[in-house]
């Protein structure tokens, strides 16, 4: 959640930040319930603290009178405990109130990203030239041709926006994972494979709930007393595994990455340009992920970006690069680059991995923090978090982008050794 001490200090800093992805006034009512709560939060607080001031001297008082043998005047009263219990009841209202609110409002963005949605999206880097292709077939019959994806038994299976790979495509969807872990691992980050279930806390410290609670696949309570849901993204179990932890000043950034499938309750796509695996409920996506000291980040974004994007240079695949802008990134992060690749077939770029920077935001939800050497206090970490790739949306760009006209695909070459073969043909 965002600092308390920098809204009371700059609240117009604030307002002008989150004027980026709300409504002004919005905004403006928010904060001002904030700030209201926020000072009868203190008020009761004082209030709270004086009462056991005053029951402790009448406690001291009344002792000191019994051991001098003489009759106290006044015995510490049940009237003073009952207000100290009333008054902290009402403290938990106001607490709860307000971390409430707090926990809905969105991360502040970073300076240099633009407010409003999509069509204030900016492209910053193009990488390559898209692929001249006479006649343009696009990755659904492309896999229907060379066996790769059963879209109709992966609807029979598991219903509208699941598909089943096959055959080779199995395979070469394995080999894109088996090589992303590598190149992952290479470049030093440590590899997790955490359980798919997740406590309802981890949505909450990655900034998902409350406000996409609905977005996820959940068990009913009956299952899951404590509520459980079906992780979204590898980036919710990475930063949960951490939460309420101090870490070791001298490990971080701390660089880590899961594979994981996703699941989400998201639309499957029935536009042209969301056909077979670009969008479902089902999907495989490898995500790495940095926690690092404040002033590690911005060198820390850059590395990040830089390798996912050599993983996509490495596949030969004509991308670009998009700085999202404020309405149009995760409500988690500060700032956001896409990697996005080409797709011949509709014209149309779509993204394979999000790099972003979380500052503090998700640290403070999930209590992560270090302790600065030679010191007692403790400070937040900031998370960085990014696809590494998702294949859901390499295999059709790759199948679109390496189409040849007698209908075969190249394949890229850091994978040939894999399936054993330079060309996927017709069946």
């Amino acid at each position: 959640m965002l600092d308390m001490e920098l809204i009371r200090k700059d609240r117009d800093a604030v307002a002008t930040a989150l004027a980026k992805r709300l409504d002004a006034a919005e905004v403006d009512r928010a904060l001002d319930e904030i700030q209201q709560l926020d000072r009868e939060r203190r008020r009761l607080i004082s209030e709270i603290d004086g009462e056991r001031q005053r029951r402790k001297a009448e406690a001291r008082a009344y002792a000191q009178a019994k051991r001098a043998g003489v009759e106290p005047e006044v015995a510490p009263s049940e009237a003073g405990r009952k207000q100290i219990a009333e008054l902290e009841s009402e403290l938990d209202e106001v607490q709860s109130r307000l971390r409430t609110v707090m926990s809905e409002l969105p991360n502040l963005p970073a300076d240099d990203v633009l407010p409003g949605g999509k069509e204030a999206n900016r492209v910053v880097k193009t990488f390559g030239e898209p692929p001249a292709i006479e006649k343009v077939r696009d990755h659904v019959e492309l896999s229907r041709m060379l066996g790769l994806v059963d879209h109709e038994r992966g609807v029979k299976l598991g219903g509208s926006g699941f598909w089943m790979y096959t055959g080779v495509g199995a395979r070469l969807e394995w080999a894109l994972i088996n090589w992303l872990i590598e190149r992952n691992i290479e470049a030093g980050y440590d590899f997790l494979l955490p359980p798919h279930l997740l406590l309802d806390t981890a949505g909450f410290a990655a900034g998902q709930f409350p406000k996409f609670y609905d977005d996820v696949y959940h068990l009913d309570r009956q299952s899951a007393p404590r509520g459980q849901f079906l992780l979204p993204t590898a980036e919710t179990a990475i930063l949960g595994a951490y939460q309420d932890e101090i870490l070791d000043t001298a490990k971080l950034p701390l660089k880590v990455f899961a594979y994981t499938p996703c699941y989400r309750r998201e639309a499957a796509g029935s536009h042209s340009d969301e056909r077979g695996t670009v969008r479902g409920h089902q999907f495989n996506k490898v995500e790495i992920f940095q926690f690092t000291l404040p002033e590690q980040a911005d060198a820390a974004l850059e590395q990040m970006v830089a390798h996912a994007e050599s993983l996509v240079e490495a596949l030969g695949l004509h991308y670009q690069r998009s700085l999202l802008a404020a309405g149009d990134s995760s409500a988690s992060m500060r700032k956001t680059l896409d990697i996005e690749v080409w797709m011949p077939s509709t014209g149309k770029y779509k993204e394979v991995s999000s790099v972003s920077w979380g500052g503090d935001y998700q640290a403070r939800r999930a209590a992560i923090r270090y302790r600065e050497p030679g010191g007692k206090q403790t400070r937040f970490v900031h998370t960085l978090n990014g696809s590494a790739l998702a294949t859901s949306r390499l295999f059709p760009a790759i199948l679109e982008q390496f189409q040849q006209p007698d209908g075969s695909v190249l394949v890229p070459e850091v994978l040939r050794d894999r399936l054993g073969t330079d060309r996927l043909t017709p069946r």
